[in-house]
């Protein structure tokens, strides 16, 4: 973990603004992802937009690598030369981290047998009216837990004849990577805001716009 990256947690000021801006930022978010009142898949993109904006914020456009090669499938973000993994997880419980998008089973099998972990990674636990965080758990605590579990409790694979979609980071592992001592943390209070959320106003006003 680079040192700079500590400063999140350092930094009065923005441990303040990430507790009262991201749970707005966040229902704006599944506001902006919803049809019909139900949230759609793409609310993860822009969530980790949000997040990615926050690194720019804090460190500047010129340590924060947006554009990131294909060749890194577990990288969002490169901050000070260093790879982030940004994820989102919803409610109380820790289950559901996905570490890849896929329901083949021949797929999934490689990954177990060949998954490391490759960079650091941003959590995001979201826990409407409840309590949830903003968790930083370097490569090491990750390598950590992942060796004192083993692979096949550390990783979860889907279930035959389900579709979740992915193979998952198993609730114990996220467990013991939250409390782990060197995993940082910001604590948040989730509450939601009455929000005049108009979907299509900013295309409306580029339309108006001369």
């Amino acid at each position: 973990m680079n040192p700079k990256i500590r400063e999140l947690f350092e930094d009065k000021n923005i441990i303040a603004k990430i507790q009262n801006k991201l749970p707005k930022l966040f229902q704006l978010a599944e506001l902006e992802s919803a049809r019909a009142r139900k949230i759609g898949m793409e609310v993860g993109q822009v969530r980790e937009k949000i997040i990615v904006a926050l690194f720019i914020y804090k460190f500047g456009e010129r340590n924060v690598q947006t554009e990131i090669p294909i060749t890194k499938a577990e990288t969002d973000v490169i901050v000070y030369n260093n790879p982030i993994s940004i994820k989102t997880i919803t409610g109380g419980n820790f289950g559901g981290v996905k570490l890849i998008w896929t329901v083949d089973k021949v797929k999934a099998k490689e990954f177990l047998d060949n998954y490391g972990p490759s960079c650091d990674v941003v959590l995001v636990q979201i826990n409407w009216n409840n309590g949830g965080g903003f968790y930083y758990v370097p490569r090491e605590v990750q390598m950590e837990i992942f060796k004192k579990l083993g692979r096949t409790k550390y990783i979860k694979l889907p279930v035959e004849g389900t579709n979740p979609r992915g193979v998952e980071i198993s609730a114990e592992g996220l467990v013991n990577l939250i409390e782990h001592k060197e995993t940082f943390k910001i604590p948040i209070n989730w509450r939601k805001e009455n929000i005049a959320f108009k979907p299509f106003q900013r295309w409306l006003d580029l339309w108006q716009n001369d």
